[in-house]
């Protein structure tokens, strides 16, 4: 559906149009996914932060790496990881070479969860039936050209 239509407004032209757009499909991604995380007790945050480890593994991540390459860079890393350490899926602990940093490490538990999300849910799966793969190239090159 038309986002003028599903949400009942005007614009004052089509760069405002594609902002209110942007913003209401990464409301509608996020709710989609939402679903699919919390049958794994995991937020998309976390699931995020997982991610970052499990490239990194079996190299450890600090919290400013975690920051870098997080996709909501609002997050706070730092409680994120603290939650992840509690559900027993990261362990942190003092860096040899500068004791002031910490190490964090996906820990198998993680991992298994990681594995078990990417059986059941595929991102390709939410949107082939709406765009083919030529449209989402275009798309991702014409995102990437707006953050410049």
């Amino acid at each position: 559906m038309q986002i003028d239509k599903e949400i009942q407004s005007k614009f004052d032209d089509n760069l405002h149009k594609v902002v209110v757009n942007i913003l209401y499909t990464y409301g509608w991604l996020g709710n989609l996914f939402r679903g699919q995380f919390e049958k794994y007790n995991v937020t998309q945050q976390q699931f995020n932060v997982l991610r970052i480890l499990r490239g990194q593994y079996p190299k450890p991540a600090t919290i400013n790496l975690l920051k870098e390459r997080m996709i909501d860079k609002m997050s706070d890393a730092s409680r994120i990881v603290d939650r992840l350490v509690q559900k027993k899926l990261v362990t942190r602990c003092t860096n040899n070479k500068d004791r002031r940093a910490v190490d964090i490490r996906i820990s198998d538990e993680g991992l298994e969860i990681l594995a078990k999300i990417d059986l059941e849910y595929k991102t390709r799966d939410i949107l082939k039936n709406s765009l083919t793969e030529e449209e989402a190239d275009t798309l991702s090159g014409l995102l990437d050209k707006l953050r410049g």
